[in-house]
């Protein structure tokens, strides 16, 4: 399990429960590394302001959940960690992979899950 305060998917069923659900949420598939802790405090700070949206952690390492968002096609040809998707109404709408600002996140809940 990570190490943060987000709420965290650890299986294959939680992750299914969340897409089946329906509901806005962004998954930050990482470690707790250099490129990762940024992208996960920034996940923090603006959870807050988006309360409709669920922002949650992955652990990349995990044995089975973090193959759920290594399979998915928009993730294919990810590199760097951590891998971030966004998810509204069980679809991917944006994916990015590697370090993210808050301003970059940001700009995504905004123009994708609202």
């Amino acid at each position: 399990m990570l190490r943060t305060n987000l709420p965290h998917l650890e299986s294959i069923d939680d992750f299914k429960t969340m897409l089946e659900s329906g509901k806005k949420f962004a998954v930050v598939c990482g470690r707790m590394g250099p490129m990762c802790i940024p992208v996960y405090d920034a996940m923090e700070n603006l959870q807050p302001k988006y309360e409709d949206i669920k922002l949650m952690d992955m652990n990349f390492d995990g044995p089975t959940a973090a193959k759920t968002i290594r399979a998915l096609p928009e993730t294919r040809n990810f590199n760097g960690l951590p891998f971030t998707v966004y998810f509204n109404e069980g679809k991917v709408v944006a994916a990015t992979s590697s370090i993210q600002t808050k301003a970059q996140i940001k700009e995504i809940l905004n123009s994708k899950m609202q």
